[in-house]
């Protein structure tokens, strides 16, 4: 049976990789994500495996989240897998970020994911369960320090995910939060790290290839619920 994908917060790298893998492996793949032109041409170019969607949403915005599923749900049905993917945040401590920054970053790592999970958990207790995947960052185990709002954010989505897996594992949701520990290779990040030649990059499709592999497990005695994507700690182990 194909598989409904939804990916919150679409964009060059991860976003990107995982939208390819789960079209290659059969999913019909919906890209959420405020960039319209950049989603479109990438649903037009995803593998003929699966089918692409592009959904142009504001993950801020509750009502447009709501939306979205709904447009996901008239165009492939009832969605089977969601990955959790957005992100954003003002890289400053206490002292220097402002409110609206603090509750930016709340609104798209924690609540933006919250009313995610409601609408893509209703489909799933329908059809007898599915997948929720949490894109997680050493932010959300452990404090860096001048980073509140990230930190904030991401121990809130982790904590949801928790949650979220405590309560519905018994129905048949597996929920997973992937903890990436290091610099995922994208074209920015490349053009910021190529004079220095590092090569600690993480390589996007081998992590989506991970994100994968956590929604072919069936088997709930060995559904894992975290898994960390490193080429080895950055700065301190995970506590």
């Amino acid at each position: 049976m194909t598989r409904t994908a939804v990916i919150a917060g679409v964009g060059p790298g991860l976003g990107e990789s995982l939208a390819r893998t789960f079209a290659d492996n059969g999913c019909n793949v919906a890209l959420f994500a405020r960039s319209a032109e950049y989603i479109e041409e990438l649903a037009d170019d995803l593998p003929a495996a699966g089918d692409g969607l592009a959904v142009p949403t504001d993950l801020t915005d509750i009502d447009a989240i709501r939306e979205g599923f709904e447009t996901v749900r008239a165009e492939f049905g009832a969605v089977d897998v969601l990955v959790n993917h957005a992100s954003a945040a003002a890289w400053k401590g206490l002292t220097d970020i402002t409110i609206d920054e603090f509750e930016e970053a709340w609104a798209v790592n924690a609540r933006g994911a919250l009313v995610c999970s409601k609408e893509a958990v209703n489909d799933m207790l329908g059809a007898g369960g599915g997948t929720i995947i949490f894109t997680g960052a050493t932010s959300a185990v452990r404090s860096l320090g001048g980073a509140v709002g990230f930190t904030a954010a991401k121990f809130a989505a982790r904590g949801m995910a928790m949650d979220i897996a405590q309560e519905f594992g018994p129905e048949g949701v597996h929920v997973a939060h992937v903890v990436i520990d290091g610099q995922i290779d994208t074209p920015s990040v490349r053009e910021r790290v190529d004079d220095r030649g590092d090569d600690t990059l993480l390589d996007p499709d081998e992590m989506a290839e991970t994100y994968w592999h956590l929604v072919e497990q069936d088997d709930v005695s060995t559904q894992p619920f975290e898994v960390h994507i490193t080429n080895g700690p950055q700065n301190t182990e995970f506590l």
